[in-house]
């Protein structure tokens, strides 16, 4: 591959490779990547993809897109579908499939087929497509409420928090980067993880962070901290599981660094060739860990003991391939014993711990304290039914009685998913289905649309509803109680549905429909987890029903 500007990395601000063969464009078109030069023939210097001359030279043509199937992960909830649900194909990508369900240009839902199912490569897509989502809708960032408890390694030393970006003493032109990307001052996460990671000497973190908090641009202000521009070789590396996230956190990198434009940005994805014996100039990897562990390896253009910083991003997700796992623990065996190590997970269950205590050591930890209180300002019931079609009747009497701004229903398959979504169509409501057999940008437009109040109601699976803040949503509905793969109930993902209302300081409405002694089984098991009693509701009594709202 011969890239752009002779080599050294010292070439124009934008200007991109490209290799001598086509390779195809990737499903979901970055934003960096635009406008690049095609076909057989493979120019030098393809032209700029923006409007204003990009400061970042970016070492990449037309990066093919690992198949996602091995490159995504799964919730614990999820692994109980596959059981139930084995058996067809897997599919090879984000792509809808044509004969299964339709949303309309809209997102709304205009016929289900019974017969759709979902295979285990199918269910390790969601949370990585997910996280690509969240990031796709965030227009601003979460303010969390959950408390933020700090961990440190030497818990003598003084713990400091900021909140200015000026305390940080950051180079000027790093500075202008950040309020140029809209931050006014540091998020919860930000205030107690900037301090650390750009303390001298470099300490190690591992840390908590939902989508939204800001801690893209945390790690990525410590990588470019860190930097030394007059070196040309790589300096920083980050894994990412999936090519479409490691595009996402190159948009960050792009963005803070504009007003540095000595650093360049290389991608370590699949389908970016380059010649054997090349090395790469530019200061900053991004990439996937099959092919980062290639370019230190195997291949050798990147020299390992040079990096200053390694990030490990979206744990949680990574860790669901045990091939991703494995590559970054060889990845970050190579790298020197300075070397700056900082992960973050979304969630910290117990395989996530024992990876990140793999890959980091002598972290200084920073964790949200669990948010248990959500459950005071949201009033439950459950609704005793004996099948299928009787949950949806008492669904039909509920919205009969009681005037619902907005709700989103939760269901176990995705098969139930399309069924409801068809059934409530014909009976005249405004739906919208969110399936994970759409691809991320779909999904994200159907979520703008319920936003926007387009659709009143919401039926989903769970993994495809992680993150959505909806300031209307008054209603939650479990059409299915959520399991785990044993069939056990899956506390922290009831936790989180219901969570979807009583949000903004209102007070929210859960519903559960039980159908059989195993749901009523899982439901007094809920009940008896978070010591709160979830009251019986009998759907046939209009009156009963309007009561509920008072």
């Amino acid at each position: 591959m011969r890239r752009g500007g002779g080599g050294g990395g010292g070439g124009g601000g934008s200007e991109l490779a490209a290799p001598g063969t086509p390779t195809p464009r990737p499903r979901f078109p970055p934003g960096p990547l635009r406008g690049r030069g095609r076909g057989g023939g493979a120019p030098r210097a393809a032209q700029a993809p923006f409007p204003r001359p990009a400061p970042l030279r970016l070492l990449t043509a037309s990066p093919a897109p690992a198949p996602p199937g091995p490159d995504m992960a799964t919730d614990s909830w999820a692994l109980a579908v596959d059981e139930q649900e084995a058996a067809a194909e897997s599919l090879s990508s984000l792509h809808l499939k044509e004969e299964k369900i339709k949303p309309d240009a809209n997102g709304a839902v205009v016929k289900a087929d019974d017969n759709v199912e979902k295979t285990e490569d199918e269910e390790k897509e969601d949370r990585a497509a997910q996280s690509l989502l969240n990031k796709l809708i965030r227009s601003n960032l979460v303010d969390t409420t959950n408390q933020v408890e700090v961990l440190q390694r030497d818990p003598t030393s003084p713990l400091y928090s900021v909140k200015s970006f000026e305390e940080l003493r950051l180079k000027p032109q790093l500075l202008q980067g950040v309020y140029a990307m809209g931050f006014n001052r540091p998020s919860k996460i930000q205030e107690n993880a900037l301090p650390m990671m750009l303390a001298e000497p470099p300490q190690n973190l591992i840390a908590q962070s939902q989508s939204g908090t800001g801690k893209t641009a945390a790690f990525v202000l410590a990588m470019l901290s860190r930097v030394e521009p007059g070196n040309k070789y790589p300096q920083c590396l980050c894994l990412s599981p999936t090519y479409e996230l490691a595009l996402q956190t190159g948009k960050v990198i792009e963005q803070m660094g504009k007003f540095y434009p000595e650093l360049k940005l290389a991608y370590a994805v699949r389908g970016n060739k380059l010649e054997r014996g090349q090395k790469i100039s530019e200061q900053i990897v991004i990439g996937t860990p099959g092919t980062v562990l290639d370019w230190c390896s195997k291949l050798k253009f990147i020299d390992p003991k040079k990096i200053k910083v390694f990030v490990l991003d979206e744990a949680d997700v990574m860790i669901a391939t045990q091939g991703h796992q494995d590559q970054s623990i060889r990845i970050q065996r190579m790298l020197p014993k300075d070397c700056q190590m900082l992960l973050f997970s979304a969630t910290f269950e117990d395989s996530v711990w024992k990876f990140a205590q793999k890959v980091v050591p002598d972290p200084n930890i920073i964790k949200l304290k669990r948010e248990e209180e959500t459950l005071d300002t949201i009033k439950q019931y459950y609704v005793l039914c004996n099948n299928r079609d009787e949950k949806f009747q008492a669904l039909c009497n509920i919205y009969g009685a009681i005037t619902i701004a907005q709700a989103m229903i939760f269901c176990h398959t995705r098969k139930t998913a399309g069924w409801l979504a068809a059934e409530l169509s014909k009976e005249g409501h405004q739906v919208a289905l969110l399936s994970g057999e759409m691809m991320v940008e779909q999904r994200a437009a159907v979520i703008e649309r319920f936003r926007e109040g387009k659709e009143k109601v919401l039926v989903t699976t769970n993994v495809c509803a992680r993150g959505i803040d909806v300031e209307q949503v008054s209603v939650v509905i479990n059409f299915d109680l959520p399991v785990d793969k044993d069939g056990n109930p899956d506390n922290e993902t009831y936790l989180h549905r219901i969570g979807r209302t009583g949000r903004f300081g209102k007070r929210g409405l859960a519903i559960n429909m039980v159908d059989s002694k195993h749901s009523m089984n899982i439901l007094n098991r809920i009940q008896e987890h978070f010591n709160k009693k979830i009251n019986k509701l009998d759907t046939d009594d209009l009156d009963e029903i309007e009561k509920i709202t008072n």
